[in-house]
């Protein structure tokens, strides 16, 4: 059975500049989520949503913007923003976990409030040609709040319906929960994607033979962890490149130099590559002590030279090893 690979938007992490280096190196996504467009209560387009869309920003990718609302009005406006730029898919997040989002009736937090879900997708589908898509959690509070819902999103005609496999009071903690999951199958008419904890090529087999009518397969956390990964998968292989360290540090390099570009000041920029460098120290033999290395670089000029003492010690010891 074919399947197609797709990156979970994950915001701070996923944008263009980290999207265009990873297709460029590593491979193997047919398509990627922007991270969500937020307004804010105002019918303003940030810059940073704006440059992250841009067709000319996103030439060799195949990319579906996402929103997060619960205003039909923001949602048919963004709608017409990305139809401006030629896209036809507008991904609507119910997924985010955030107390920060879910208290203000947003991500997964507006899961259970379906008389509003219902009042959204009627306006948008009364008043724009938008294809609508979904990413959701199981729901908030227990993993049968989406089950409510599923009658609503079977009257539209939603593309398909990505879950993460957690509620959102779970944030990332714990595991997925595969039972409730499955239980979801056969609750909608609509297509269903999984997204959630695929983070090894074994893991992802045994996910196949439990959801053998999956063919859509989102890859999130997993991706900043391990961008082998999804060629790996393609491959069939748990091996990685004989090149791995070098093809990391050729995509280190590309992110840390296009965010010196457009952040202001070292201490953003720092901050910025120890976020994903919590996901990068994982690639490594010792992950507690090469992310620590990272955090303790106050400067940047320190910070270089943690970079390169990093990858010179994973290379002695992949030599020794071999």
């Amino acid at each position: 059975m074919s399947y197609t690979l797709l990156s979970s938007p994950l915001q701070g992490f996923t944008d263009y500049k980290f999207r265009n280096a990873f297709n460029k190196l590593f491979g193997g996504i047919d398509t990627f989520y922007a991270p969500y467009i937020k307004l804010n209560g105002t019918l303003d387009i940030k810059k940073s949503y704006q440059l992250d869309l841009l067709p000319e920003n996103n030439t060799e990718i195949n990319l579906i913007p996402q929103i997060m609302t619960n205003n039909a009005n923001e949602f048919l406006f963004v709608a017409k923003f990305v139809q401006q730029l030629g896209y036809k898919e507008l991904n609507w997040n119910l997924g985010c976990p955030y107390p920060m989002v879910t208290k203000r009736g947003l991500g997964s937090g507006l899961i259970c409030d379906t008389p509003k879900i219902n009042e959204i997708l009627h306006k948008v589908h009364q008043e724009s040609d938008i294809t609508v898509s979904m990413k959701m959690r199981l729901g908030y509070e227990t993993p049968e709040e989406i089950l409510d819902v599923f009658p609503i999103l079977d009257t539209y005609p939603i593309k398909n319906i990505a879950i993460h496999a957690r509620i959102g009071k779970q944030l990332y903690k714990g595991g997925v929960n595969l039972d409730a999951f499955e239980k979801c199958l056969d609750k909608t008419k609509h297509k269903i994607y999984y997204n959630g904890d695929i983070t090894s090529v074994a893991g992802f087999k045994k996910m196949q033979e439990r959801f053998p009518s999956i063919d859509h397969w989102m890859i999130g956390r997993g991706l900043i962890a391990d961008p082998f990964l999804p060629k790996m998968i393609k491959n069939n292989t748990e091996n990685y490149p004989k090149n791995k360290l070098e093809l990391l540090q050729e995509f280190h390099q590309i992110l840390l130099e296009q965010y010196q570009a457009s952040l202001s000041g070292d201490q953003h920029l720092l901050l910025k590559m120890a976020s994903i460098w919590e996901y990068f120290s994982m690639l490594f033999s010792n992950p507690q002590k090469t992310f620590k290395k990272i955090k303790k670089a106050k400067s940047f000029k320190n910070y270089q030279q943690a970079v390169v003492e990093i990858f010179a010690t994973e290379n002695d010891f992949m030599y020794r090893k071999g």
